[in-house]
């Protein structure tokens, strides 16, 4: 397998996306392709005594900041390097793609040059949130508006990807809402929670802000705005409780004598909270595998970016997204159809039952009538 990784891209580029792609190739064994500026490549790789041989780079002339428009991707900046690996992973030189850079700028790049799978509405990034029970969040940014048919894919694809990728069998999906009633929430939402009850997934209903991370679901769906607020706040929740600990763990001698007691559990707490266990996001319904690592990755995120790669492609989840697709709105419509005739089909019930319920009061009243007048005479 090849995997291309953009060097130029990220708070640590290039240095540690290299460091990274070593790591990798030496752990995985899969060919790495380094696209960026080669003179800064192998300068650094020189000075650190790393050693590049038998990894491909390709020149790329400038890289895209944080602070670059999202089109940049496709329009100033083609020579860049994300643009360059994007168009590289869409001629086929390559089998998936990595990068650490501009959310938007990728989401953009990904969708116009690699194209999304045909028959899924829109691409969503699909994010692990650091909890004790993972749990995966789509969409955490890509699309600041969906429709309840949107959502229905991003269950779907989300179920695949934690089915096969991270092993849970029969994920649980639930929809972010501000209340766990089926009535409760936007037209989104209320529309959605129907669309969703038919899907041929294991949907457990609407999930409030305080069960995300008790483990009542393995996939949330909900739509970008919402699903980056709730990715930044985990993560900056998680920052802020490391944070707490450390300080109480060292404030004074006896607190420090309990850190050294309690260093495992303190290890692996950290662990749990840190996103970079599970390498990067895949961005779901693009039409091969790309990820997006986090801008901060250092170079042990990059080899888990990589891992997350290659797991992806070695469990075709994208054959299944393109199966799934193939008659989805036609399974939409049909369910429609079939909910509308159960409808039709309850409302004559009712009025036939409501016809029946008259003759009886009739015949009742004929009945009582019948009897006066006997008892009459």
């Amino acid at each position: 397998m090849r995997i291309i990784l953009d060097v130029m891209s990220g708070d640590h580029a290039p240095l540690e996306l290299i460091r990274g792609a070593l790591l990798a190739r030496k752990e995985y064994g899969e060919e790495i392709i380094l696209v960026g500026d080669e003179g800064v490549i192998r300068s650094l790789a020189r000075k650190h005594s790393l050693d590049l041989s038998g990894m491909t780079i390709v020149h790329a002339v400038s890289g895209i900041d944080m602070e670059d428009h999202a089109l940049a991707v496709v329009r100033d900046k083609r020579d860049s390097s994300m643009s360059v690996g994007l168009h590289m992973l869409a001629a086929g030189e390559g089998d998936a793609f990595v990068s650490a850079g501009n959310t938007g700028a990728l989401i953009a790049g990904a969708t116009l040059i690699v194209r999304r799978i045909k028959g899924i509405q829109r691409a969503g990034i699909a994010t692990v949130l650091p909890f004790p029970h993972p749990c995966l969040l789509m969409d955490s940014g890509a699309n600041l508006e969906v429709t309840p048919s949107n959502l229905e894919q991003f269950a779907y694809m989300g179920s695949r990807y934690m089915e096969k990728v991270m092993h849970i069998e029969n994920p649980r999906v639930g929809l972010i809402n501000n209340g766990s009633e089926y009535t409760k929430g936007r037209e989104l939402e209320r529309d959605a929670y129907v669309q969703l009850s038919d899907a041929e997934i294991n949907f457990v209903g609407n999930i409030e802000g305080s069960q995300i991370p008790t483990g009542v679901c393995d996939v949330l769906v909900t739509d970008g705005f919402t699903g980056n607020i709730v990715l930044k706040y985990t993560e900056g929740m998680g920052r802020f409780m490391l944070s707490t600990m450390k300080n109480l763990f060292t404030a004074n001698m006896l607190s420090r004598l309990s850190a050294v007691s309690m260093h495992g559990k303190i290890k692996e707490l950290k662990r749990v909270f840190d996103a970079s266990e599970y390498g990067g996001a895949p961005l779901l319904g693009i039409a091969k595998p790309v990820i997006k690592a986090h801008g901060s990755s250092d170079a042990g995120a990059i080899k888990n970016a990589i891992r997350q790669a290659i797991e992806f492609d070695a469990q075709g989840l994208n054959r299944d997204f393109a199966m799934f697709a193939l008659d989805h709105e036609e399974r939409i419509k049909a369910r429609a159809k079939s909910r509308a005739e159960a409808e039709k089909a309850r409302e004559k019930a009712e009025r036939l039952a409501r016809k029946q319920r008259k003759r009886e009061e009739a015949q009742n009243q004929t009945a009582r009538s019948d009897d006066e007048t006997g008892q009459a005479e």
